[in-house]
């Protein structure tokens, strides 16, 4: 199998995962302020990241000679390495559900408060407490720009305004009311400029989630959920291909990267194909009820889901193989994600105030000084 010994090469695998990591967020986000259904992205999502797990698995896994300190993926397949095995499993379960979190947390918060909480509570727990309340703090902020703005809204726009508080108010969203399709509509949207009143209107009656008038106690709560998942799934990983706790039998090798990154892959779609479909019948915060026939017959978006899915499942796998060379803990330095993913946030979607984008920048100094202070322990790793 392939491996990465040198430190140029453990480098240069967390930068590439960094970039996929903090990219396929702003993708899943954007489909869903287009419309497309959340449970529709996922399974197109889940399905393509399990894809670029196979391609890596059977690629580098299988490439080299196989030795007993380094065996290949089908190698290690008949072995007894249960406990390892379950440990990956594990591993997999805790990131498909943290990332299934993530597409309905992304709508409540936002993209940069989202990955900003997140990944501060895989890094640094203290960090991560302050960085949750500028996270609220950037939300509220956010919020009150878009009351401001909605206030002097232009008489064009004042249609779409009584349309937009009136499904808030008589609940259109819910699915006992309308059964239809959220991606069959049809809207009239105008062209307004990203940032102003009628932009925020038009944004919020052709999304795919209605988040106006919802408490951000939601999005806060999903967005902690979500950060507990992806805090343990990687000290799982690295148990699965370390053996710390001396699991396995005497002669059985430890997992290697790529068969532990394989079966981590598999049991992540599998959940994450159990629970999308459960939520494609009953679906979640208010969405409508769509189908697994309409799921098949709706290609709108699917290749930027896909898309997404295959950064991600690269992403991971760059972020597992790095770790190997130069230890998980600095490996989890790609935890600055949200570097990336606050950059695609600001250049895709909204303008704020001078208010919201200064508490914007004193959450992402908070993070930054969290990733500081790991990179900085792991560099006295013996």
């Amino acid at each position: 199998m392939y491996v990465v010994e040198s430190k140029a090469g453990a480098i240069g695998c967390m930068i590439l995962s960094l970039c996929c990591l903090g990219s396929w967020p702003a993708i899943l986000t954007l489909l869903e302020r287009r419309g497309r259904l959340p449970q529709h992205t996922f399974l197109d999502f889940t399905t393509a990241n399990l894809l670029a797990a196979i391609v890596i698995t059977f690629s580098l896994g299988e490439n080299g000679k196989s030795t007993f300190r380094t065996p290949d993926f089908t190698t290690q397949l008949p072995q007894d390495n249960w406990p390892s095995v379950l440990l990956a499993v594990a591993g997999g379960v805790l990131l498909s559900v943290g990332n299934l979190a993530t597409q309905y947390a992304f709508a409540f918060v936002g993209l940069s408060v989202t990955e900003v909480i997140t990944a501060s509570i895989t890094v640094v727990i203290g960090c991560f407490l302050i960085a949750v309340f500028l996270g609220a703090a950037v939300h509220a902020s956010n919020a009150a720009d878009v009351k401001a703005k909605l206030k002097s809204l232009p008489s064009e726009y004042k249609d779409g305004t009584q349309d937009f508080y009136s499904s808030i108010k008589n609940g259109e969203d819910n699915p006992e009311k309308d059964k239809t399709d959220v991606e069959s509509q049809e809207k009239q949207a105008g062209k307004a400029k990203a940032g102003t009143a009628g932009f925020f209107v038009e944004l919020e009656n052709k999304r795919a989630i209605k988040v106006f008038g919802k408490s951000i106690m939601i999005g806060l709560f999903i967005t902690l959920f979500e950060g507990i998942c992806l805090s343990l799934f990687s000290p799982a990983f690295n148990l699965a291909t370390n053996d710390q706790w001396s699991t396995l039998p005497k002669g059985v090798p430890k997992l290697v990267v790529y068969t532990a990154f394989f079966y981590f892959s598999v049991a992540g779609f599998l959940i994450a194909l159990i629970l999308n479909l459960i939520f494609l019948y009953r679906p979640m915060v208010g969405l409508a009820k769509p189908s697994l026939k309409k799921y098949v017959n709706n290609s709108k978006g699917r290749g930027w889901a896909v898309f997404a899915g295959f950064l991600c499942g690269f992403g991971n796998g760059l972020q597992f193989m790095g770790g190997q060379a130069a230890g998980y803990a600095a490996a989890d330095s790609v935890q600055a994600l949200p570097l990336v993913s606050t950059f695609w946030g600001i250049v895709l979607y909204r303008k704020s105030s001078k208010r919201t984008y200064a508490v914007l920048v004193s959450m992402l100094i908070m993070f930054v000084a969290a990733v500081a202070i790991l990179m900085a322990s792991s560099g006295h790793r013996k």
